[in-house]
């Protein structure tokens, strides 16, 4: 790709995901070319493409700014609502109740940790973390998710967003040009990342049981970003005979499948269902994270690689940062060892399970119409609007009316499609569910009087 339009790409996936605010003044393209080791050409070429787009705007003087506002085909059906004080109720979605986080099992953990662990761990590690929490997390996850993980293939990272940053510089360097995402997906991290290293990205429709396998076929991606035990947001699960096509696939191109497994073990009607990666571990990337089973502040996160992986993406973690913090890892791995985890994982089961209930009971109580999906598992339901209703409109009304709810909208990749809502209930008390319905209600008949 031309040095110019890797510039231009990577500068307005920053403006689109807001790391580029409006009115920031960018370098002047002589600075930005002396560091970036390129001629003023580029990146004048760059910035006057920018401008055209109306990302950027240019000032007398040469300073260039980013624009007050993003042009209007740039611009999401409907944004995520800004959360604040002003809300009453927030369904925002994608937060685990850090409140019910099992303080004195982790503290415990960490006493333990501090006293026995060897003085060596405290030292400059390989890059892929402990090795005590590698046996742990392959315990667990062999048993409870069915994954075929062992110590060697596994990388500790900060949280799943570190580590499909690390994976996509590996998958560059090894000479992707093209990325799949579901469609609709929430992987912002994935679409922004993989936008700014010069990827292609391309959205996969999704339907009721998860990913079209049939529409994977007709791209020529190099990678595919999957969440096939509840594909987020509409809760799809992907069938084994999908499963085994997106594998057949997989090997036909030489390409990888990236299983973000987010929250599969908080199933409601049935055991959780198994992870893809046990059915083929030489093509699967498994990634997984403590953020919505414990809490997205311990930046706990894994990968289980395929083997020809594991050592460059060992390298991208030790360039990053050296390695993630040791007593974290040491004491996840003793709070999996006493088996602290499946205990927590038990108690909170009933607890998200009352509070999906509630949340259904009230709308089809109070709003029939809505049409509920997703319900089996994880910590969000999406309910599909009827077609007399506008997404974008009944998120504004709703915000209005101190509602914060989030329409599918913004998370779709190839364009419109039906409207929905996004109902985050994981930390919202029962009556507050009922209560945040009841506002939906009202905002939803003033659209329709409107």
């Amino acid at each position: 790709m031309p040095l110019h339009r890797q510039i231009e790409m990577s500068i307005r996936a920053s403006i689109r995901a807001g790391r580029l605010r409006a009115e920031a003044s960018l370098p002047p393209t002589r600075t930005l070319a002396a560091g970036l080791g390129v001629s003023r050409g580029v990146v004048v070429e760059a910035y006057q493409q920018l401008v055209a787009e109306g990302y950027l705007t240019s000032r007398s003087g040469g300073y260039t700014q980013v624009a007050a506002s993003m042009p209007p085909d740039a611009a999401p059906a409907s944004r995520p609502v800004a959360r604040g004080t002003g809300l009453r109720i927030d369904f925002g979605y994608g937060r685990t109740d850090v409140s019910q986080f099992p303080r004195a099992a982790w503290l415990r953990s960490v006493r333990t940790v501090l006293a026995t662990a060897p003085n060596d761990r405290f030292a400059y590690l390989d890059g892929r973390g402990v090795p005590e929490l590698h046996e742990a997390l392959c315990d667990y996850l062999n048993r409870v998710r069915g994954t075929s993980a062992v110590p060697g293939n596994m990388v500790i990272c900060n949280g799943y967003g570190q580590g499909i940053s690390l994976l996509i510089q590996v998958l560059v360097r090894h000479g992707a040009r093209r990325i799949a995402l579901e469609d609709p997906s929430a992987n912002d991290d994935a679409r922004v990342l993989a936008g700014a290293a010069g990827l292609d990205v391309v959205g996969i429709p999704v339907g009721p049981n998860g990913v079209q396998v049939d529409a994977l076929h007709q791209t020529d991606a190099d990678a595919v970003v999957l969440t096939p035990s509840h594909q987020w947001p509409t809760g799809g699960v992907l069938p084994a005979g999908a499963r085994a096509e997106v594998i057949r696939w997989a090997r036909r191109r030489g390409a990888i499948v990236v299983e973000d497994d987010y929250d599969a073990e908080y199933r409601y009607d049935r055991s959780p269902v198994g992870a893809m990666q046990g059915l083929a571990p030489d093509d699967i990337v498994y990634c997984g994270t403590a953020s919505k089973t414990l809490a997205p502040g311990l930046r706990l996160g894994w990968m289980v690689l395929p083997p020809h992986l594991v050592a460059d993406v060992t390298a991208a973690k030790v360039l990053a940062d050296r390695g993630s913090p040791v007593i974290d890892q040491l004491t996840f791995a003793d709070f999996l060892m006493r088996g602290e985890f499946d205990r927590h994982l038990r108690r909170m089961r009933p607890v998200y399970r009352r509070r999906r209930d509630a949340l259904l009971n009230a709308l089809r109580t109070r709003l029939p119409d809505l049409e509920p999906a997703g319900v089996a598992a994880g910590q969000h339901v999406v309910a599909w609007l009827p077609p007399d209703l506008e997404e974008a409109a009944v998120v504004a009304a709703a915000a209005r009316h101190g509602l914060g709810i989030n329409g599918v909208g913004p998370y779709r990749i190839a364009g419109p499609g039906p409207g929905g809502l996004i109902f985050g209930y994981a930390i919202l008390g029962e009556s507050a569910i009922g209560e945040g319905v009841a506002l939906l209600a009202r905002a939803i008949r003033e659209v329709r009087g409107s």
